[in-house]
């Protein structure tokens, strides 16, 4: 899977890169973890820092153009995002214990 950076945008006060992207693909729609994966390492970062929010495929078309938010550290990415988000990226799977 082939990903490319279309923007990049510094958020300093919540400690992130937003980020679009767009990433062609010869099967169905890639899923958002693999895409994670591949964004993460395209940016030299940990997976657990990358956090996908838009994965857009038009119908017939092998190009997917999506929205992720890459943290400066994974305990950023805690502390900002929203639990539901972070379970449909996998991340911080212990982190629903310190709710209770």
């Amino acid at each position: 899977m082939d990903v490319d950076i279309i923007s990049e945008e510094e958020n300093p006060m919540l400690h992130r890169t937003d980020i679009r992207f767009e990433t062609t693909h010869e099967e169905a729609t890639p899923s958002r973890l693999s895409v994670r994966d591949s964004l993460a390492a395209k940016l030299d970062k940990g997976s657990e820092q990358v956090v996908v929010h838009e994965l857009n495929t038009k119908f017939g078309m092998r190009k997917t153009v999506g929205y992720a938010k890459v943290y400066d550290s994974a305990a950023d990415a805690l502390d900002v995002e929203q639990d539901h988000m972070l379970e449909r990226n996998k991340i911080g799977a212990d982190g629903n214990a310190e709710e209770a």
